[in-house]
């Protein structure tokens, strides 16, 4: 079945970085558009970024653009966020999550997401 594994979350000071993993399985991750999404406490669930099934036409949620950087290992069936310039309002658990049809160019809300990792930005 399909496995997201999210990693490398943790706590960090306002203008810090983290680099955020997912591990997937189950499923042929090449052929499939991944996003990173996030819930912050008591708000709903935002798409944060996206990229096609070949690595092209990274995507991202205007409060993200220009500080997060999403790529992909298809050989490896990995998917990454860099985030760089850290603010409280990024403090979220952050999903990784996988698009619910193949084939698709651009971010289908789904069901398909891993257990999440928490990300606090604070000082």
């Amino acid at each position: 079945q399909v496995q997201l594994v999210e990693s490398g979350g943790g706590l960090v000071q306002p203008g810090g970085s983290l680099r955020l993993s997912c591990a997937a399985s189950g499923f042929p991750f090449a052929f499939y558009y991944m996003s990173w999404v996030r819930q912050a406490p008591g708000k709903g669930l935002e798409w944060v970024s996206g990229i096609r099934s070949g690595g092209g036409d990274p995507r991202y949620a205007d409060s993200v653009k220009g500080r997060f950087t999403i790529s992909r290992d298809n050989a490896k069936n990995t998917l990454s966020l860099q985030m760089n310039s850290l603010q409280p309002e990024d403090t979220a658990v952050y999903y990784c999550a996988r698009n619910p049809g193949g084939s698709q160019t651009t971010y289908v809300p789904t069901t398909y997401r891993g257990q999440g990792t928490q990300v606090t930005v604070s000082s």
